[in-house]
Formats: structure tokens, sequence, C-alpha cells
């Protein structure tokens, strides 16, 4: 086995949810291992709560620290606000959050209206030109600048039909930013552990020195255009890949069924594979020289760079 090749890939379906059945009904790991035999597994877990997903991931990087995982969620803020709070990196802001800032955003009689959804309508400084500022850099290429002039047609059909989120939106469909706020506590403990932060720092998944590695991910960037709601939309693409895609063909029938019964299942497959398909290009990350990428971080896609 190559020194460097990563030995394990899992891609996680975030949940924001405060109870604790919901989230281990909707938080999801997809975990493929490369085994000692040179074969690889595949497996689709979930049942645990944030805090057991992290109790989890700290123990099976002691036993292959060369690992990488991929979180639906997002890793900061606008680099506006993470100053308005006196943060200068993330962790500063990490920090702020998991001191009880997050949960008091997150409450409904919040003074801070810029934090929006049910039953607060999004605030109109994020309106109109206005929408900008409440993206940070990585959201609004992913989810917005591929769309317009001069942008990547590819990319932008990976989000047809989407209505660009937002972290600001805490309540309605889609929103990410509760369980964004609610991933950063968790990501302090993690980094605090030993864990790199990508593209806050160097990847470091050499033989020597190897650290498990946290990226930033969007499930839409990775699986591209379905209707991932729908069982029938879930079944017809995971039988359309395993026909053609060897990084499918292997998976138990088990794994099939359990990513078609679930929207977060699936999702959790199909990222991993996705990262396991470009895995080399973890090794290659480095930090970040961007002053605002530094505070607002960088959803990771294949082929992106700090």
């Amino acid at each position: 086995m190559n020194k460097t090749a990563v030995q394990r890939v899992i891609g996680i379906d975030w949940s924001g949810r405060i109870d604790t059945s919901g989230q281990r009904r909707h938080i999801w790991a997809g975990v493929w291992t490369m085994g000692a035999d040179g074969k690889a597994s595949v497996k689709l877990e979930a049942g645990r709560t944030r805090d057991e997903v992290g109790d989890w991931l700290i123990e099976l990087a002691s036993e292959t620290p060369r690992m990488v995982i991929g979180i639906d969620c997002c890793f900061s803020y606008p680099g506006w606000f993470l100053a308005e709070h006196g943060c200068t990196n993330a962790f500063d802001f990490w920090r702020h959050v998991a001191a009880g800032h997050g949960e008091r955003w997150l409450a409904r009689e919040c003074e801070d209206r810029r934090f929006w959804g049910k039953p607060h309508k999004r605030p109109a400084e994020f309106c109109g030109e206005g929408l900008r500022r409440m993206m940070r850099l990585t959201d609004w290429d992913n989810k917005i600048a591929q769309a317009l002039e001069g942008g990547d047609p590819q990319r932008a059909g990976k989000m047809l039909g989407i209505t660009p989120k937002s972290p600001f939106q805490i309540g309605g469909s889609g929103s990410v930013g509760t369980g964004s706020l609610r991933a950063m506590p968790f990501l302090l403990r993690l980094h605090e552990a030993g864990f790199r932060v990508w593209p806050f720092e160097e990847a470091q998944l050499g033989s020597k020195s190897s650290k498990p590695l946290l990226v930033e991910i969007y499930t839409r960037l990775l699986t591209g255009a379905v209707a991932k709601s729908n069982p029938e939309a879930r079944k017809a693409y995971l039988a359309a890949r395993r026909k053609t895609d060897p990084l499918y063909t292997g998976i138990s029938r088990g794994v099939f069924a359990e990513a078609q019964g679930s929207e977060d299942a699936f999702d959790a497959l199909v990222s991993t594979l996705e990262m396991v398909r470009h895995a080399g290009e973890f090794a290659k990350l480095h930090a970040t020289q961007d002053e605002v990428l530094r505070l607002e971080g960088i959803t990771w896609r294949p082929g992106v760079k700090g």
C-alpha cells in the first residue's frame, strides 16, 4: 500500500436536531475502509448522537490515522460576522459558538434577527443586492456564481432546482444554519483531539506523522442533480451507478437497500464514494493563504484548491 494512501474515508450526512432520537435517526455515515489485504469494504452506519459520533471518530483515528472525514455542514460564517464577534480565525469562532452563543442564536426569541427562518422571514439586509452578504465566498461560488455569465454549466447543473442556502437560515426547508452551529462544538472537540481541519490547516496524511483530516462537504455537489427525497429516484440512481461504476459494483445489497430507503443514508453513501474517487487529492491539500477564506473556510469538491 502507498505510504500516503488514505486508509479510511467517511462521509457524514449531518443533523442539527436537538433531540437524541432525531440525531440517531438522521445522522448517517458512509464508511470506506482499505483492509490490510488490499481489499476495500463499504458500509453505512447510523444510530449515534453527535457526541457519540465524536467518540467513534476519535476511536477510529487511533486505528487508522490516515483517515479523511467529510461532514455536510458549514465550518464557518462570513468573515465580516467573525470580525464582528472579535474572532480572528475559525477556531476562535468555534470556541465562541461553543461558549453558548450558538444556542442563543438558535433560540426563537434571539434578538439578532439576521438568524432567520420559520417563524422569522429573511431580513431586508439579506435580500436583493444583500444576498451575497449572507453567503461565504465558497457558498456564493458553489450555489450561485456558476449559473451567472461566465460560470461553469456543469457545476451549475448540479444545483438545478435548489434554492441557495445561507448559514444564517436556521429554520424552514433545507436550512443549514442549525446543523452548522451545532457542529462547531463537535468540530472543536475533534480539532482539540488532534484532527486537522482544511483549509485552515495543512493536511498531514503522511505515514510518519499522520493525522485524520476534516473537510466540509456539500452533498449536492457530490451527488449531482437527483430527486433525493424520492425513493424511486434514489433506487434508479444507485442501479445506474452499479452497472457502470466500479466503485459501486462491489457494494452489498444490504448497503444499497439502506441507501434506497433513506435520503440521509443515500447522501452519506454517495458522498463517501465520491470522496474515495478523488482520495488522492486529500494529501495535497494546503492551508489557504487567502485572508477571507482563512476565516470562512472552503467547501471541498473534486479539484478545489485553497
